[in-house]
């Protein structure tokens, strides 16, 4: 198994070491632009490795694709990090023409290879992605659910006073601050709906919380979040690589389902060997269904920016 992830920033660099960590690949390479970069961190994370009981070949790289050839994971962290008060969606047209060099050249060759979408705006970039490979739908997967709602149940915890552990929340529809849907209704707290413990106006608060989740932690850091962003890109690999067949919100391609299509957009999705497997229907409400579709227009319209750049 090999596993090349692309940007060596803070997110990728952690996604590559989350990766080592957990032994999912004999090898793993992380490649950069950046003279230097990769190749630093990865020796860095070599020598963690010794102190940790890892055996894994990590291998960092300036823009080296021929390191990456035969890969079975790639997942792409490359662009630019978001800075305070900067919206995902403006990040679009530096970030579109880097995501699309990248796989074009990771496809030369890994031509097998499963990607794994971390940029933002990530439901465009998975959009991106999708349409310039032509790969089939089931080998573009985007992450951006995993980590909302990882958010939405860490606000749950700290509201209930809980241990996550024993918490199911999930979020789906497009990985924005107004475009992410926090499923309340069908969150549980060890199988018993959490709106049985908390009122209706502090889940109100914890769903608002979750949706500004990235940027909060972006004006209090100053640039994009790494560590959660970098573990939920590291889980979504792990149920690839060893055939798990979780089920997590992650951005893929819709056909009619959820009532829309033509749009990667985020819904739940059994995570397998062959990338994602299938759609599961979670059965939506009236109100949650215009939350989706409100979404999906909202996501669109960014992705028709994509026909007005130069790429």
């Amino acid at each position: 198994m090999k596993i090349t992830v692309v940007g060596a920033g803070a997110v990728g660099a952690t996604c590559a070491d989350n990766i080592a960590r957990r032994e999912l690949a004999e090898e793993v390479v992380l490649l950069d632009i950046k003279e230097g970069l990769s190749e630093g961190k990865g020796l860095d994370m070599l020598q963690a490795s010794t102190l940790l009981d890892c055996d894994v070949k990590i291998t960092g790289s300036s823009n080296n694709y021929e390191l990456t050839a035969n890969s079975d994971v790639v997942v792409i962290t490359s662009g630019l990090p978001r800075k305070p008060g900067m919206t995902r969606e403006e990040l679009i047209g530096t970030n579109a023409n880097i995501v699309k060099g990248v796989t074009e050249n990771i496809l030369k060759y890994s031509p097998d290879a499963i990607f794994v979408i971390i940029s933002n705006p990530m439901d465009t970039m998975t959009y991106l992605a999708l349409k310039s490979s032509g790969l089939p739908k089931n080998r573009i997967i985007g992450m951006g659910g995993i980590l909302d709602s990882a958010r939405f149940k860490t606000y749950l915890s700290l509201a209930l006073n809980c241990s996550p552990n024993d918490l199911q929340g999930t979020v789906i529809g497009g990985h924005g601050d107004t475009t992410m849907i926090p499923l309340t209704r069908l969150a549980t707290y060890s199988g018993v709906p959490v709106g049985q413990f908390l009122d209706a106006e502090t889940l109100q608060k914890v769903a608002a919380d979750t949706m500004v989740g990235g940027a909060t932690l972006t004006k209090l850091i100053g640039t994009s979040a790494w560590y959660a962003p970098g573990a939920a890109g590291a889980i979504l690999v792990e149920s690839i690589v060893r055939d798990q067949k979780r089920v997590f919100p992650c951005c893929v391609y819709l056909e009619g389902e959820y009532g829309q299509s033509d749009i990667c957009l985020g819904v739940p999705v059994v995570i397998g060997r062959n990338g994602w497997e299938k759609i599961v229907d979670f059965e939506l409400n009236d109100e949650e269904k215009a939350a989706f579709n409100k979404s999906a227009d909202a996501v669109r319209n960014m992705n028709d920016v994509l026909k007005t750049l130069e790429l």
